[in-house]
């Protein structure tokens, strides 16, 4: 059997070695085939992350994505120990700075404890210090099991593996469409060759609504990319934050707000913002594509999404043009910080499926057709998930 898996991001990487070493599956070990339109792999969302390994505070319990998490977060941690890639459990501390915010962030206390995060515990105002010396508020959840790692580290050892299996990657390969064959699937390469599998996987992140139409699936949901903006703590000044400290999400909003995030190179990022991106991989300030800017606009669920999120909206441009803006969200958890103590770090882009209604799709949207795998949505925690959505997706390809 012939699986050929679509998309060289953590998630396709992890999926194909998989498949490539799993000869327990019904089918066994089949001949794996990964596509990359990338000169490398892990090129865009797995390497412009904040490297944060979660944990599962925030999920839906019973969700797609509380249930993966919490395996992806044990196999992920065995894998980087077996393979030498660093992992930091740093912790977490989501901090409530006004008395309004105590309330959320009880329920989300409460679902993390739902969805069986290890170690939670409730910290009043004055016990923030031993966890994070600078951060003030006036209550706090700790999670000491979130981590650090860097996923395209992470996706470059399960490359290795791959290889090691029998499996083959091919990189500065397109694919215009998979459609079905006569013998089984077509992989349309941009090129113009074919590649015939028995089944496919798609895991094509910025790009997967279009792949997707282009072989005759549903435009729903459509990819409309969200600019991740960071700053970064001068080097004299990362003392100031010992983990990763972040702020009471917003339930409305898929997003966690601007946070800070330890890195395992000791850098320490401020971000992300969350602007309606001018392109896919429009990752340098002032890049845009005009065909994905159209592609976004046109969809009926861009103009509903911005009438009910314009608010927010609002917020997230004003923090994308004025860094004190930045600032002080993060000086509400951290005082001492100022705007003197940020510099401009790369940006990154979030690949946010948005249904025709207007809805942010949050959960991991996965769906399988006539042999063909398809991820349509795979918003974080999808790195830290990878390895137990490639569980998944390799249970529905072969099963």
């Amino acid at each position: 059997m012939r699986v050929v898996v679509v998309g060289g991001g953590i998630l396709g990487v992890a999926t194909a070695r998989l498949l490539a070493g799993a000869p327990s599956l019904s089918h066994g070990a089949p001949d794996v085939v990964l596509l990359e339109k990338e000169p490398e792999l892990a090129r865009h969302q797995t390497s412009h992350n904040s490297g944060v390994v979660h944990a599962g505070i925030y999920y839906a319990p019973g969700s797609l994505k509380a249930r993966l998490c919490q395996r992806g977060l044990g196999l992920l941690r065995d894998f980087c120990g077996a393979h030498g890639v660093p992992y930091e459990a740093c912790g977490k501390l989501v901090i409530a700075t006004q008395a309004r915010e105590v309330e959320p962030l009880q329920r989300l206390a409460e679902r993390a404890e739902a969805n069986g995060v290890p170690g939670l515990r409730w910290l009043d105002g004055d016990e923030l210090g031993p966890f994070e010396p600078y951060a003030h508020g006036v209550a706090g959840l700790h999670s000491p099991e979130t981590a650090i790692v860097d996923f395209a580290a992470v996706a470059r050892a399960l490359a290795d593996e791959l290889l090691a299996a029998g499996g083959e990657i091919r990189l500065d390969t397109e694919v215009a469409r998979v459609v079905h064959g006569a013998r089984g699937q077509r992989v349309e390469l941009t090129d113009g060759s074919v590649l015939e599998a028995d089944r496919v996987i798609v895991c094509a992140g910025l790009h997967a609504d279009r792949l997707a139409r282009a072989s005759g699936e549903p435009a729903e949901p459509r990819i409309v990319p969200f600019r991740g903006e960071y700053w970064q703590l001068r080097p004299e000044r990362a003392e100031l934050v010992k983990g990763l400290i972040y702020p009471v999400p917003d339930p409305a909003l898929p997003f966690l707000g601007v946070h800070l995030t330890r890195r395992v190179d000791g850098s320490v990022l401020v971000g992300p913002s969350a602007v309606l991106a001018l392109g896919r991989e429009a990752y340098g300030r002032g890049a845009m594509s005009p065909r994905d800017i159209l592609d976004a606009l046109s969809w009926p669920g861009t103009p509903r999404m911005m009438r009910r999120h314009w608010r927010a909206g609002i917020d997230e441009v004003g923090r994308s043009l004025f860094r004190w803006r930045f600032v002080r969200d993060v000086q509400r958890y951290v005082p001492s910080l100022s705007s003197g103590d940020v510099v401009r770090a790369p940006a990154g882009i979030r690949a946010q499926a948005l249904d025709r209604d207007g809805t942010l799709v949050d959960d991991f949207r996965l769906s399988a057709a006539g042999g063909v795998v398809w991820v349509r949505n795979a918003p974080s925690p999808a790195a830290t998930s990878s390895l137990a959505i490639a569980e998944e997706l390799a249970e529905r390809a072969l099963g």
